[in-house]
């Protein structure tokens, strides 16, 4: 992987998705992740990315190892290095503190770009066909990928890189290794003819790790062969002029394009057939001067200054025959390559599904498509089809992200209670949830000793003569065991952890099954009001009828002398709600935020365990459901009384 993510510095700006010609970015859950197999190494993410999120594969380490086993290295210097070295203005100088790295020799790439440009000149003079050319990797990458109809358009030439590589194989040795030092990422990858690639600030690197500086560096020049014109391949037009091919506007048939939109551009014109008489010149990036490999806010012209300085200087200063001689030795070289399709392209999704994801955000006609880039797409219709591709995700949309918080804002506001019993909701189960552990652990310690208890207190009773003084006692004492027993049990039954089992469930008949169990006394009447539509839900009948049971019994105990229990059914499509209300005194506001806490009840001492209602909701909660109580204790406000309604998803979430 040449190109990766630093997740906890990715800041979802989706500027690197707008710059990659490729769309190798997919975003998950808001970041930014490389596509291997869809990156083309091109860098410009890692050029675009404030954050340092973007970053390339840093291959330092191995070349130092390289040149620890290896005694022969060789390091090829991209054209390219005035533009990022003009802090050394003296290129003796670099070359010197390059060899105190351990470089054997230290050649220049612009020889094997005076070659290929020789190459290129004899390919479009002799040729009936029209090429592109490939000494840009990522531009050779992007074409097999993305335009794979187009690779037999490739110049069948090798790059610079390249030819210099068996260049230096030929007059140093088959066993010289070489490490390529210049300004771009895809060219770690570009050829397994080259050992190693560092770039440009990777060398920098390595200068600061190692302590060298110019003035610990003994000032060199380059290796032979030296190169020439080559000096200028790195800018725009670079090879065309290298070559000295006819570029004129009017005479000339040779197109040039660099950077991601001018040369997607073109490529789409070529394929066309939109300009089939003309050969295309294309870079990824705005020249090699602006590289991924180079330090950051360097100037584009300025650079373009300082190589086409650096050029000029040297071809004042160059040995014509020496040069001569030297391209005669190696121009019989085989330069040729043949590339391959490799088709990464994603298959197209259907115009419907696309539509569909228009629609989900809220982009119904033509002129809700704003095309406003924010995502990193260039239109609405692309981000969706990037959408349904894996690529993108429906939040990236800027204009209805906004929309959306928008309206979370207004319901928001509109909802501060609703907003407020939720909080109340979280915060009482939290408590449940630790109540629940502390009273498992008390049950269960408690079970033995008053198993003990209840076992020889009732033994003592039959054994108990019936005109024994003590006899009273004993029975007081089995009746309090006895409760002590029911109050275990319902800690238990409070504390387990339920799985529930949910099943199609009538709760017109739940709430039947639910009355059947209990006594009513004759003083309450009890009345049923069902206005559901479809009264089936998935629940756990057993779970649910304890609720029912435990709120009717409630209800009944509210209402001592007399009352009635009101039980109302509703449904919508999605829920079903139980209320079970009754004309009671009503329970304190004060209290009504504690009747879901365990162990607090309102009836008297030795009255209820203050367990029921908690077991209730948890058992509403593990439903998915909402049980809530509201209550009324001032007659001058109207009918007092309490009524819980509990709300429950029809189907099993």
């Amino acid at each position: 992987m040449l190109v990766y993510t630093i997740k906890e510095l990715c800041r979802t700006c989706y500027t690197c998705v707008r710059e990659c010609p490729a769309k190798a970015i997919r975003i998950v859950g808001g970041q930014a992740e490389v596509i291997t197999d869809r990156c083309i190494a091109c860098g410009n993410c890692t050029k675009v990315c404030s954050q340092g999120a973007k970053v390339f594969l840093n291959t330092t380490d191995r070349v130092l190892k390289l040149l620890g086993d290896q005694p022969k290295v060789a390091a090829m210097i991209a054209p390219s290095f005035p533009a990022e070295f003009s802090d050394i203005p003296d290129h003796r100088m670099l070359i010197g503190m390059i060899r105190s790295i351990g470089f054997e020799y230290v050649t220049e790439v612009s020889f094997g770009a005076d070659i290929v440009a020789d190459k290129y000149k004899k390919l479009v003079n002799e040729s009936n066909e029209y090429y592109i050319t490939s000494d840009c990797p990522s531009i050779v990458n992007y074409i097999k990928y993305y335009h794979p109809a187009l690779a037999d358009s490739l110049a069948p030439i090798v790059s610079p890189m390249v030819a210099m590589s068996r260049i230096v194989h030929k007059k140093y040795g088959e066993d010289t290794k070489i490490v390529f030092i210049g300004p771009c990422v895809a060219k770690k990858a570009e050829s397994s003819e080259i050992d190693e690639a560092i770039t440009f600030t990777e060398l920098r690197d390595l200068f600061a790790q190692l302590g060298i500086s110019p003035a610990n560096s003994t000032p060199s020049d380059f290796d032979p062969p030296f190169g020439g014109r080559g000096a200028i391949f790195p800018v725009t037009r670079g090879l065309l002029q290298t070559a000295s091919i006819n570029d004129d506007a009017i005479t000339g048939n040779i197109i040039a394009a660099e950077g991601r939109i001018g040369f997607q551009e073109a490529l789409k014109e070529f394929e066309a057939g939109l300009i089939k008489t003309q050969h295309v010149e294309l870079l990824c990036c705005e020249g090699c001067i602006m590289g991924p490999g180079l330090s950051k806010n360097g100037k584009q012209y300025n650079r373009r200054a300082l190589v086409s300085s650096y050029a000029n200087r040297k071809m004042n200063e160059i040995d014509q025959n020496g040069w001569k001689s030297a391209f005669d030795e190696f121009s019989d070289l085989d330069l040729s390559v043949r590339h391959k399709a490799e088709d990464h392209r994603l298959l197209m999704p259907d115009e419907a599904d696309v539509t569909d994801v228009l629609i989900s955000m809220g982009k119904k006609t033509r002129k809700d498509q704003l095309d406003c880039g924010a995502c990193g797409y260039e239109s609405c219709v692309e981000h969706a089809i990037a959408i349904k591709k894996g690529l993108a995700e429906v939040e990236m949309c800027l204009p209805y992200t906004i929309e959306k918080l928008h309206k979370s804002v207004t319901d928001l506001a509109l909802s501060n209670e609703k907003l407020s019993s939720m909080r109340q909701a979280l915060k009482q189960s939290e408590k449940l949830a630790h109540m629940g552990q502390l009273s498992a652990g008390i049950a269960h310690e408690l079970n033995n000793p008053l198993g003990v208890v209840i076992m020889y207190s009732n033994i003592l009773l039959d054994e108990c003569k019936p005109d024994d003084p003590v006899r009273e006692d004993l029975k007081l004492v089995v009746e309090q065991a006895g409760r002590c027993k029911k109050i275990v049990a319902g800690l238990l039954n409070f504390a387990r952890k339920n799985q529930v089992n949910h099943q199609m469930v009538n709760i017109g008949e739940l709430i039947s099954h639910s009355l059947e169990s209990i006594i009513v006394p004759a003083n309450v009447k009890v009345s049923v009001v069902n206005k559901t539509t479809n009264p089936d839900a998935m629940l756990d009948s057993e779970q649910m009828m304890q609720v029912l049971t435990n709120l009717i019994k409630n209800a009944i105990d509210a209402m001592p002398g007399g009352g009635a229990v009101n039980i109302l059914l509703e449904d919508t499509l999605s829920h079903v709600s139980i209320t079970v209300g009754d004309t009671g005194s009503g329970i304190r506001e004060e209290n009504r935020s504690k009747v879901f806490e365990p162990f607090f009840t309102t009836k008297g001492l030795g009255h209820g365990t203050g367990l029921g209602l908690a077991t209730a909701y948890g058992i509403v909660k593990m439903h998915k459901g909402q049980i809530t109580v509201e209550s009324n204790t001032d007659p001058a406000k109207g009918p007092t009384g309490t009524s819980f309604k509990i709300v429950l998803p029809r189907r099993k979430e």
